[in-house]
């Protein structure tokens, strides 16, 4: 359960990055049992659902620079607070415990927004979310859009994992996250520098829940996915090499949408790279439906 004195640093520069939203939004809550997850919607309100999961310690304002576009095409944009990670969401019920309770917990959020089906877009770890999800509940999902999605298709480079390992260590301080993003973004953009303030005050500040992860999909239930894919890989990305990634995207998923985007990183792919992001995304949703 959050605290909200401790964290309140973190949740003005939460306030501050959605107040840069181009378009109008919603906050709303839907109550599961495992707490309250905050969900911040924009666009037309009988507009086709397109959910958003960001990635670990993200939080639902990553999507500054997407959501205004998406909305404006006329898509009802969902993004949602993961709920345990940093964000608005409250974890104050159930735990998640397992990979099972994660889906769980997703499936009673579309249940509260009266979603019976949507199109669902991840970043990262929130794209293995969505993949996960899609797997579980492939009536639900609609089109499935991955953007730099880690473990997926392949596992981490042992050197990220290598670097990143000191965010798991105690006495977590802000610096350590600006130190470990700046790092990422290697020699392209820089992170958009008020996300980078989210992302290092939630992870200092925030009492998040441990993370729920599981092993990779294996090939042979990858296989049984119909719903259609889009994937985009960061060319930087430190997380993974996004070559041999996407090569294996196309070798498990031969008709899926795979494209590799210049000059960002991991984390800079959504916001550097927004107008090519943007664009792919509404050509797949949009592609091929009256």
């Amino acid at each position: 359960m959050s605290d909200r004195t401790t964290t309140s640093p973190f949740l003005a520069a939460y306030d501050a990055l959605l107040a840069r939203w181009p378009v109008p939004v919603e906050a709303l809550t839907v109550r599961t049992a495992h707490g309250t997850t905050r969900v911040n919607a924009c666009g037309p309100a009988d507009g086709r659902p397109l959910v958003l999961l960001h990635g670990g310690s993200a939080t639902s304002t990553m999507w500054f620079a997407n959501a205004g576009a998406w909305a404006g095409a006329g898509h009802r944009v969902l993004a949602v607070d993961l709920i345990g990670d940093p964000g608005r969401s409250v974890h104050d019920g159930t735990p998640l415990g397992n990979v099972t309770g994660l889906l769980g917990w997703l499936d009673a959020v579309l249940d509260g927004l009266g979603i019976r089906e949507a199109d669902l877009c991840g970043h990262s770890y929130g794209a293995w979310t969505a993949l996960q999800y899609a797997l579980h509940a492939p009536t639900r999902v609609g089109r499935l859009a991955l953007l730099d999605p880690t473990q997926c298709f392949t596992g981490f480079r042992p050197g990220y994992l290598l670097r990143a390992l000191p965010l798991f260590l105690p006495r977590r301080t802000p610096d350590r996250a600006r130190s470990y993003l700046d790092w990422e973004s290697g020699p392209g953009p820089a992170p958009d520098p008020d996300w980078r303030e989210v992302y290092a005050l939630g992870y200092a500040h925030f009492p998040a829940s441990p993370i729920i992860t599981g092993p990779r999909p294996t090939p042979a239930l990858l296989r049984t996915l119909t719903t259609p894919v889009l994937a985009l890989y960061a060319a930087h990305s430190r997380a993974h090499d996004p070559h041999r990634t996407a090569e294996a995207t196309l070798r498990t998923l031969p008709h899926a949408t795979v494209t590799t985007v210049p000059d960002v990183s991991h984390h800079t792919l959504p916001t550097a790279a927004a107008e090519t992001v943007n664009h792919q995304v509404l050509t797949f949703l949009t592609q091929g439906r009256p």
